[in-house]
């Protein structure tokens, strides 16, 4: 049976696979209260396998994005929701920190290959002018799987174990897999999809490859300007929003005096937002394109739009009630997720769909690098404002930062991007 708009099936996939990747990594912090109780962890203990999840995603994504361009989408994603789904299921043997972190690892490497995986898969059945919008709709799972979180989490909890979470939300993968197996192919081999969606997606594919060739080689990659733009705007961009994921809960237990032992409809709200943003930027780009705009022009002008807009977090050192910190944090993740979307659709607007994987790991792992690095100095920042007494001057400080470091991106972006024609990707680059 043929299914007229194949494609956004597609979509709804990796939406849910990406829902899933952000719900498993979330479940340890959650159970932090119950895992330290039981197994009498400290503050460091934890730290180690925080950092060991972080440093095998870096490598991890460096691995999937090569071998997912080497295997193919289907089998890339295949061996990715694999690895990371047991490593989910196997935090329930763990009998120490040891344990954990052995299994933080696995799940750290497995789920790396869900970003590479997932803007391949765009890559291959959009056309360009609608990639942006498939990205932010997929890219929304971060913030549905962290809700979720918030939700399922406690509720297994409460009725049957922690070993159990991790049992069922581990085997959530597996669910996914069968219905990934049924009905994912690249568009010239699926046998569901109609003639007239393949034809509109090869006619809005300008730089489509056939799904056969090799792709670029790995250190090659890293002679053209276009792939510095990309991991420019991951390098220093995603830092940033794991410093709101990270310490929003303790921004406002010392500005505002938030109760974080109890449920916390603030951060409800602004991880929440993050949805929007990520489904808004996408649309707005993919306007812009149908509207006429060429590709490459409309990202970077939504980049731009993006990056003034977040200027508006330093703003938030004037907030006067706990309601208006949440409406300008919300605006500033919600812009992020949106410049995030943006970024991800940038890779596959400057290479063939044969690297695209390849650049979207090696970005991921310059963003994952940053989210390491950026921690020093926020904890730098923050204990020399706290020796003064002034914790709020600290991180009103680091919200500037944070406002004025997209401008900086897009600056250094429009200029690795500036030669590429008004569609980013021109073949010529890319054989010299």
């Amino acid at each position: 049976m043929k299914i007229k708009n194949y494609r956004w099936l597609i979509v709804g996939l990796l939406l849910i696979a990406t829902t899933i990747n952000y719900l498993d990594r979330q479940i340890i912090g959650l159970l932090k209260p119950t895992l330290e109780t039981e197994f009498g962890w400290t503050e460091t203990d934890f730290a180690h396998i925080v950092m060991a999840f972080t440093a095998s995603y870096a490598i991890g994504l460096l691995l999937f994005g090569r071998l997912t361009d080497v295997v193919g989408t289907k089998w890339g994603y295949t061996i990715s929701v694999v690895a990371w789904s047991l490593a989910g299921m196997l935090h329930a043997a763990a009998r120490g920190v040891g344990g954990f972190i052995a299994a933080r690892i696995g799940l750290g490497i497995g789920e790396a290959g869900n970003f590479p995986a997932a803007v391949k898969a765009v890559s291959e059945w959009f056309p360009q002018k609608e990639r942006a919008l498939a990205t932010g709709i997929f890219n929304a799972g971060t913030s549905i799987g962290v809700v979720t979180a918030l939700f399922l989490t406690p509720w297994i909890l409460s009725h049957y174990g922690w070993r159990e979470v991790f049992w069922i939300t581990g085997g959530l993968g597996f669910v996914w897999l069968l219905f990934w197996w049924w009905l994912y192919a690249p568009p010239e081999r699926q046998s569901k999809l109609n003639e007239a969606e393949l034809a509109y997606i090869k006619r809005g594919q300008e730089n489509s490859t056939d799904v056969n060739e090799k792709p670029i080689r790995w250190t090659k990659l890293f002679t053209f300007r276009q792939t510095w733009a990309v991991i420019t705007g991951k390098l220093l961009i995603d830092p940033i929003y794991w410093f709101f994921l990270f310490w929003l809960p303790s921004y406002f237990s010392s500005r505002f005096s938030l109760d974080l032992t109890k449920p916390s409809y603030e951060l409800m709200v602004i991880y929440a937002a993050t949805t929007f943003g990520s489904i808004g930027g996408g649309y707005f780009s993919s306007l812009l394109i149908k509207r006429g705009m060429g590709v490459l022009m409309a990202r970077k002008i939504t980049l731009l739009i993006f990056a003034v807009l977040e200027v508006s977090i330093i703003l938030a050192q004037f907030a006067s009630s706990i309601w208006m910190a949440v409406g300008l944090i919300s605006l500033a993740v919600a812009v992020h997720q949106a410049w995030a979307t943006n970024i991800f659709t940038l890779a596959s607007d400057l290479f063939p769909k044969s690297s695209v994987s390849s650049v979207v790991g090696i970005s991921g792992t310059a963003g994952a690098i940053g989210g390491i690095l950026f921690p020093i100095l926020v904890g730098y920042l923050l204990d020399s404002y706290k020796l003064q007494d002034n914790l709020n001057g600290g991180y009103n400080l680091l919200f500037t930062i944070c406002g004025f470091t997209y401008l900086l991106a897009w600056v250094l972006i429009h200029g690795l991007t500036k030669n590429y024609g008004k569609n980013g990707y021109l073949k010529s680059t890319i054989e010299k």
